[in-house]
């Protein structure tokens, strides 16, 4: 595999400010953070390429001022491609230079939609489990591990991965089934209101934050057309440089810790081959279509 020293050179770019630190703790430069990106691009990539990508930048560091960036800037080099949408004109990154570019630019997060460029359909359905704090974390464990259960009874393949913030999110690829925005919701909605019946003490589907009581809010509204979710892999712009890490489903259990998936442990797990969403692009889960069609049948 090319260093992100190569790639560079390559395009005759140069990283700017190699020693820069970006985190703190753990002391993270600029050139590490990188070679990062360049070593999980090929993990990356499949989730961002053909997609509109809006960018979290933190151009003094973790932490430090950050703003989010979804116009392609004027400066960038002429390899970029970008998706034009609503007077928006969106960097779709489709290799590991555009990556790697990005990050010289401080783009620490990388934020997808859930369909293609040019496309209406979602690629997937993902469930935002979102606990009212880190402290809270066993919740969206609880959630997970609750999800999956019902997952595996429906017959449907699902891949949980951290948010590498504090909470957990779902993953269920659907691509080929021509499901809309609207075929999806009634899903997540119906998945959504369920485990809150059956935890109502532990778990809301309330937007509002005053109203949640210090439960987990199940967040299915945000699977819908004009958002975004962290991809997986990438860094978080919060202290400790965690990573929306995917995982295994037999490691969501009482042991995992957010802050044990950091930019060197994750960089660890993918120089051992380790790869949770291995044959991601390829499920169906068409057992998902008869599902929806009953969820249509008694709206």
């Amino acid at each position: 595999m090319k260093t992100a020293e190569s790639i560079l050179l390559d395009r005759s770019i140069q990283i700017t400010h190699p020693e820069k630190p970006i985190w703190q703790h753990p002391l993270i430069n600029k050139q590490q953070f990188i070679d990062y990106l360049n070593r999980a691009a090929p993990m990356m990539l499949p989730f961002l390429s053909d997609r509109a990508l809006t960018v979290i930048r933190f151009p003094h560091g973790v932490p430090g001022t950050s703003f989010f960036q979804k116009n392609c800037p004027d400066y960038a080099p002429e390899f970029i491609r970008t998706y034009e949408e609503d007077g928006t004109r969106y960097i779709v990154c489709h290799d590991a230079t555009t990556l790697v570019w990005l990050g010289n630019q401080l783009a620490v997060e990388y934020h997808i939609p859930f369909q293609q460029v040019g496309e209406e359909q979602p690629k997937e359905i993902i469930f935002d489990l979102d606990p009212p704090d880190r402290s809270a974390f066993p919740l969206a464990i609880k959630a997970a591990v609750a999800m999956s259960v019902l997952f595996e009874r429906l017959s449907i393949v699902s891949f949980p991965k951290l948010s590498g913030s504090r909470g957990i999110q779902i993953h269920i690829p659907i691509s080929g089934l021509g499901l809309s925005y609207s075929d999806t919701r009634l899903f997540t909605k119906f998945i959504s209101d369920l485990l809150v019946s059956q935890s109502p003490e532990h778990f809301t589907t309330e937007r509002l934050k005053k109203y949640r009581g210090g439960r987990l809010y199940i967040d299915y509204v945000q699977h819908a057309e004009g958002k975004t979710i962290i991809c997986p892999y990438s860094p978080r712009g919060k202290e400790g440089a965690t990573v929306a890490a995917p995982l295994f489903w037999d490691e969501v259990n009482d042991a995992l810790r957010i802050e044990l998936f950091t930019i060197a442990t994750v960089l660890e797990r993918i120089s051992k081959g380790i790869n949770p969403m291995r044959g991601y692009f390829e499920q169906r889960n068409e057992s998902l279509l008869p599902i929806i069609k009953h969820l249509k049948s008694v709206r």
